[in-house]
């Protein structure tokens, strides 16, 4: 769900692109039609916005700036010491690993670290 920011309330023209840009202003660019380019961008309105990391900033149905959290899809990464330990447990046996030292996995993480950067 999103969450207003700034009222602006900015009166949009068809063909024009709307968007903020990194001072925190409204901006708008001619949109690219067919084989004609698009134009360079001009400013609309002067707000001085101060965006936060993780929020997707917008210009919603009202004119308004609004803001709503970034999704993040993908697979998550695997921890470094679950990817070591897979890698000792082929080595050396499921028993090997809970008798081994926390010096023992760290240095197993250095090792996958490093090899997997070198692929």
């Amino acid at each position: 769900m999103a969450e207003k920011v700034e009222k602006v309330g900015v009166k949009r023209e068809s063909g024009y692109l709307y968007f903020i840009d990194k001072n925190g202003d409204v901006s708008r660019a001619l949109m690219a039609r067919g084989g004609k380019k698009g134009g360079k961008p001009s400013k609309v309105v002067k707000v001085g916005l101060k965006k936060e990391a993780g929020y997707l900033y917008f210009i919603d149905k009202n004119g308004d700036i609004s803001r709503s959290v970034m999704s993040r899809g993908g697979k998550k990464k695997k921890s470094k010491k679950k990817v070591a330990k897979k890698v000792i447990k082929k080595k050396a046996g499921k028993k090997a690993v809970k008798k081994m030292s926390k010096k023992v996995v760290k240095k197993a993480v250095k090792k996958t670290a490093k090899k997997s950067k070198k692929k």
